[in-house]
């Protein structure tokens, strides 16, 4: 038994007030982005018309929805292909005065989507902002993402936490602290703090039933820093702690917060 998961647990959102508009997607964003989407792709707009209220629908406050022609010039992720052109919904940020934008014609971007079934070449944004300005930085970002997530070793998705324990070790000071998480496909994943005496504490995540010593905390801006960070809630629910004694819990909280405190936190800047 454990604790499940429920959304984003941890980052913020950042939107100017009453604008629509977003700053710079993050890697946490692009990874949200990316992750949900069965197709990504570069394109260039070759129409793009602004719908009438009645037209349009339930529209994000701050934005105005566009019904867009694009041509196809890669594609990023997508196992059925797409044909040359497509077309698709976006809500595109207001402009000043409220009034929509313009979008130019032959303007480059990225767009996270999914097909729509019995209609070839249309698709369906995963998210109102998921249409994004092509950069060849933000691309290649979206491609190691989407490279690593198809991985046969990459980081299952979190779904919840399970029990946590606390073995003190045959020296003073010296203690071992694993956190069990649950995951989406079913494998076995944990988080281990290791107490030496006369050290730093050391921390590791394991894929797998046993634990690697020599294992290292995950690097930032890398899909499985953007599984723990910004999925594990700050602190231990207390089912998790259910089977520890009452000191037991104050060391495993204290190591679970080590872990926390080094992953940073999961910063996004979308709504």
């Amino acid at each position: 038994m454990g604790c499940r998961i429920g959304g984003a647990a941890r980052g913020g959102a950042r939107r100017s007030a009453g604008t629509g508009r977003y700053s710079d997607p993050g890697y946490a964003d692009l990874a949200d982005l990316s992750l949900a989407a069965p197709v990504a792709a570069h394109v260039r707009l070759t129409r793009a018309i602004a719908l009438k209220p009645a037209e349009a629908g339930n529209v994000p406050m701050g934005r105005s929805r566009f019904y867009v022609e694009a041509d196809v010039l890669s594609l990023i992720k997508g196992a059925d292909g797409l044909p040359a052109r497509i077309s698709y919904l976006a809500d595109l940020p207001l402009g000043p005065g409220g009034k929509p934008p313009k979008p130019a014609k032959k303007s480059e971007h990225i767009i996270l989507a999914a097909p729509v079934t019995g209609r070839p070449g249309e698709l369906r944004l995963v998210a109102s902002d998921a249409q994004l300005p092509f950069t060849p930085d933000r691309a290649a970002l979206i491609r190691a993402i989407l490279r690593e997530a198809s991985s046969p070793n990459a980081a299952p998705r979190i779904t919840g936490i399970g029990k946590a324990f606390h073995v003190p070790g045959s020296l003073p000071g010296e203690s071992e602290t694993q956190v069990f998480l649950q995951t989406a496909d079913g494998r076995p994943v944990s988080l281990s703090v290791l107490r030496r005496p006369g050290e730093a504490p050391r921390w590791a995540f394991a894929l797998g039933e046993m634990v690697d010593d020599a294992a290292e905390p995950p690097k930032p801006n890398s899909l499985l820093w953007y599984r723990l960070a910004c999925t594990l809630p700050p602190a231990l629910p207390p089912p998790s702690l259910a089977e520890a004694e009452q000191e037991q819990r104050a060391a495993i909280q204290a190591d679970y917060r080590l872990v926390i405190e080094q992953l940073g936190p999961c910063a996004r800047s979308r709504g």
